[in-house]
């Protein structure tokens, strides 16, 4: 018998269900590096999507300079991520923010305590400290809540592609330096405005069956010859 209790329905302001931090890294107009968190984001294969708020100054450098690189900090950069969670680079702080408590801070690297290091491809720098560096280019622009009157113009989405993807040897797996290994893999994980982390493998998955392989995308032979 099932004794799952009956659902109620709710109304939560968010629904920030739970997805990997991002610190993205972009260039400012001034040549200064921008730093940002953020969570809405996802991949497919070589490609990212990534939720953000037209106001952000990462959205405006991104529309600009059409590059960025993808910072995924583990749980042991926590405090380093917190560090940079009401801060904005843009100025004059924007209204939305300045009701949440934003403040405005060109150096984010200086207040977070986190390291430039060079990219390959991109002209921002990556996070030495992420365990996870993905250099991408903006493929597209994709805006969101168009066709309502009070939303329009705030919120937009990237589709990205990714070119190099840097991670720290102990991550990857035994034997296999270009795969991830997910049992050494702690990605920070934001749940309703919290941070948390990865517990252990719950249970065998059928989909790990299949070899990752056979997953690999052209983007990947496209990205290679960048530095071939």
């Amino acid at each position: 018998m099932d004794h799952s209790p009956e659902h109620v329905r709710i109304e939560p302001a968010i629904l920030y269900f739970g997805t990997p931090v991002v610190l993205i890294s972009t260039m400012n107009p001034d040549e200064t590096v921008n730093l940002a968190p953020m969570s809405s984001a996802f991949w497919l294969g070589w490609r990212g999507v990534l939720g953000l708020a037209m106001s952000s100054q990462t959205t405006q450098n991104l529309l600009r300079t059409n590059e960025c690189v993808l910072n995924l900090p583990s749980a042991g950069q926590v405090e380093a991520v917190d560090k940079l969670a009401r801060t904005t680079g843009t100025y004059p702080v924007p209204d939305g923010k300045k009701k949440r408590g934003y403040r405005h801070e060109n150096d984010k690297f200086g207040i977070s305590g986190l390291t430039p290091t060079p990219s390959e491809t991109v002209r921002a720098p990556r996070v030495k400290e992420c365990p996870v560096n993905l250099e991408a280019v903006v493929e597209a622009v994709h805006p969101i809540a168009e066709e309502s009157d009070d939303q329009r113009g705030g919120i937009v989405t990237f589709e990205v592609r990714i070119q190099k993807v840097h991670a720290h040897p102990e991550i990857t797996a035994t034997g296999a330096a270009d795969r991830i290994d997910p049992d050494k893999w702690r990605p920070l994980i934001m749940s309703f405005q919290h941070f948390y982390g990865l517990g252990e493998r719950l249970h065998p998955s059928t989909l790990a069956k299949i070899p990752e392989a056979l997953y690999r995308s052209p983007d990947v032979d496209r990205a290679r010859a960048l530095t071939n």
